[in-house]
């Protein structure tokens, strides 16, 4: 199995927001219209990206930049994230305009009543925005808002209403760069990397969804060979068994893990969901009175807090491990993490894999 091309990278619309907002100030400060901006990503790189629009009013001014999604089948892709930047008393202050979601649940990145742009694109349009009043030696004060013209007709096609995000779109990124998302192409990566495993003489392989699950493993257990397999755990499993690896143990935070519960393979939410479902049928076993109250968390995390004191993990734990054993005969085992509590699950094997690894390390 190989990767015969390279799929071509797109931006969040985080950084898109965060380039709309730079062009905007450097345009209200210096009275020049920029073609180009480049903004910081938080790895530390640069990127340059083209303003598509600029509107200029009396006490404001637009800027636009178009989405670019590379090779990612994004929803986003093609549509205009705009900032409108005018000057105030003091700070950098940043707002959603149209378009842009509000929150309504608690459990989300941004409190409720905020707009639905996420922390790490606030702090890329903060210091996007500090750039250009460096630049033009403006200590004065900056509102920014953000606004995408199709965001509220986009948002019903995403699981924003679900997440109790309303009025359209979020702005999110973590890494400000968009990954392709091909499926034979992330299928084809995670063979490529555990072979290259197995060829090492590796006979355990750790398998981690993704950043989190990786940072996780190598934080808590000092893994640091592990291998993300994105959402294609069951594809992942099979792949092990192929290669001739003698054990399989599986880290992932529980808004993942959660939906192997379930017999869920492929966690990505377009196949299914299944968490709110499958934690309530675990807390209904468990004996947890106000189950169906999970049914309207929005986050997995706010509905362990109804059930951390229960049986319910120990319950979830077990059918985790039954899924797991059904898909392959190898030893299996999985660990599931919340940022907030750390390990708050292991299935049975997953003591004496990780046991062995803990030799192998030291």
């Amino acid at each position: 199995m190989n990767s015969r091309r390279f799929l071509k990278k797109g931006y969040t619309t985080g950084t898109c927001a965060a380039a709309a907002a730079k062009a905007a100030a450097m345009c209200i400060l210096n009275d020049e219209i920029p073609i180009t901006v480049s903004v910081t990503l938080p790895s530390g790189d640069s990127i340059s990206l083209d303003i598509e629009d600029t509107k200029i009013e009396e006490n404001s001014v637009t800027c636009a930049v178009k989405k670019y999604s590379g090779d990612d089948p994004d929803i986003t892709d093609g549509i205009l994230i705009c900032a409108t930047v005018r000057k105030t008393g003091g700070g950098i202050k940043i707002d959603g305009g149209d378009g842009i979601g509000r929150v309504t649940k608690s459990g989300l990145d941004q409190p409720v009543g905020s707009a639905a742009i996420n922390s790490v694109p606030r702090r890329m349009i903060r210091s996007a925005v500090g750039e250009a009043c460096s630049q033009n030696d403006y200590d004065g004060g900056i509102k920014v808002i953000i606004s995408v013209p199709e965001g509220e007709k986009i948002a019903k096609k995403t699981f924003n209403p679900r997440l109790g995000i309303v009025g359209g779109i979020s702005i999110l990124g973590t890494s400000g760069i968009v990954e392709p998302m091909s499926e034979k192409a992330i299928l084809d990566t995670v063979f490529l990397e555990m072979k290259t495993r197995r060829s090492a003489g590796d006979s355990t392989v750790v398998l981690v969804p993704g950043n989190y699950g990786e940072e996780f493993a190598e934080a808590e257990y000092g893994i640091t060979n592990a291998v993300q397999c994105s959402n294609f755990i069951g594809d992942a499993i099979d792949y092990a068994s192929d290669l001739g690896f003698s054990q399989v143990l599986i880290i992932s935070h529980m808004g993942k893990l959660v939906k192997l519960g379930s017999g869920i393979m492929n966690t990505h939410s377009k196949y299914a969901d299944g968490r709110m479902e499958t934690l309530a049928l675990c807390a209904a076993l468990a004996g947890v009175k106000d189950f169906f109250k999970i049914l309207d968390c929005v986050t997995t995390d706010e509905a362990y807090e109804i059930v951390r004191d229960t049986k319910t993990i120990d319950i979830l734990m077990d059918r985790i491990d039954m899924y797991l054993k059904r898909r392959t005969d190898l030893k299996i085992g999985a660990v599931m993490f919340s940022k907030k509590y750390g390990v708050i699950g292991k299935t049975s094997d997953a003591y004496r894999i990780l046991g062995d690894i803990k030799w192998y390390i030291s």
